[in-house]
């Protein structure tokens, strides 16, 4: 059992956290190089556009930095965050009222600059027993660094997805941090799809018990592209369950994808379910996947702790028995990808996400069958 790295920090100064060099343990796997400044210390902001598609009684506004309602914004942790604290111009958030049912998602877009580096904020608080979906799409050609704050009131259940989209040489770092009340329900997922590199956070308290946090991630990592995906959840409530499972296909060369999960079950956490899941299908030669699930335990009254991972390469057998059926080799390597993706897309309940990230794979692997290549 590992020591989970457990974030010990809260504060906007990013001098507290010192500017990363690559060998801390948070940062040995992300290229600095390519980061576009994002974790040193930059001085512009060059904006973030938002704009949003909020049906029904969901509320939607734009709010420059001191407005009183960021006051709910989580505090950072790690030296990013604190950067977008520090240097952010303008705020989305988006709020659901109390008890409100809405069948429609809320959809954001918040779009980084065409250059240079953009520092954005989003707000998410979901009211008392609500129900909503909300999708925040990153895009943009510049180096990105976005925060997602996420607050569920006692019976809330939302379904909060992130999907990341910038441009082919775009560059996103940024976090969601969710803090889930009394009895409330969460269905956070990331959808990790273009740009240069992209490192996104996940992390998860709770503020009472009952709290049900399902994470979910689903990414296709290209050639030269890097693509990192950090969980942190902390169980200090009793009786709160959460349950981890990433998937992700590589091809190409020097495609690489990093999952680093960690679970903290703190003492008073008892009646604690928890388990995270990453597998990782690698098409080509020349990619690669680095995988690791943490657990620190501190009670031993929980019902259950566990975690998996593993990476494969494409089975030449089933690749093989779809041919022998008269399937072309370019569809049969489709059928494997999306069989591999099909429990995760499943649950994504937004069309135009699913669509999104079926469209992406599609793209990808008609390079591949252009290029000839073989798995």
């Amino acid at each position: 059992m590992m020591a989970a790295a457990m974030p010990v920090l809260a504060t906007a100064d990013p001098g507290a956290f010192g500017e990363p060099t690559g060998h801390e343990e948070a940062w040995r796997f992300s290229p600095l190089r390519r980061m576009g400044g994002l974790h040193a210390e930059p001085t512009e902001n060059v904006g973030v556009g938002y704009s949003a598609k909020a049906p029904g009684s969901a509320e939607f506004s734009v709010v420059e930095r001191g407005d009183e309602r960021l006051r709910e914004m989580a505090a950072p942790t790690d030296r990013i965050s604190a950067n977008i604290a520090r240097l952010f111009e303008t705020a989305a958030v988006v709020r659901i009222p109390d008890g409100a049912r809405l069948d429609e998602p809320v959809v954001l877009d918040s779009v980084g600059g065409s250059g240079g580096t953009s520092f954005g904020q989003v707000l998410v608080a979901v009211g008392a027993g609500a129900r909503a979906r909300v999708v925040v799409r990153h895009t943009g050609s510049g180096a990105y660094a976005g925060d997602i704050t996420v607050r569920l009131a006692e019976g809330a259940q939302a379904t909060v997805t992130t999907v990341q989209d910038m441009a082919p040489k775009g560059v996103f770092a940024g976090r969601v941090r969710a803090i889930l009340g009394r009895d409330t329900q969460l269905r956070g997922v990331a959808v990790s799809i273009g740009g240069d590199l992209v490192r996104h956070s996940t992390e998860v308290s709770f503020d009472g018990p009952g709290g049900d946090a399902e994470l979910l991630g689903a990414f296709f990592t290209s050639a030269g592209q890097h693509q990192e995906h950090r969980l942190f959840i902390d169980h200090g409530e009793p009786d709160c369950r959460s349950d981890v499972a990433y998937k992700g296909a590589l091809a190409g060369d020097k495609a690489h994808s990093v999952w680093v999960g960690d679970v903290l079950i703190r003492p008073g956490a008892r009646g604690t379910r928890a388990y995270e899941l990453n597998r990782n299908l690698i098409l080509t030669r020349g990619a690669r996947a680095d995988s690791v699930p943490n657990l620190e335990i501190e009670t031993g009254q929980i019902l259950g702790a566990g975690h998996a991972s593993a990476t494969g390469r494409f089975d030449d057998e089933q690749l093989f028995y779809l041919r022998s059926r008269g399937i072309p080799p370019a569809e049969a390597r489709r059928l494997v990808v999306r069989g591999f993706l099909g429990g995760i897309i499943r649950r994504i309940e937004v069309d135009s996400v699913v669509s999104a990230l079926s469209d992406a794979i599609d793209k990808r692997l008609s390079v591949l069958d252009g290029m000839g290549e073989s798995p």
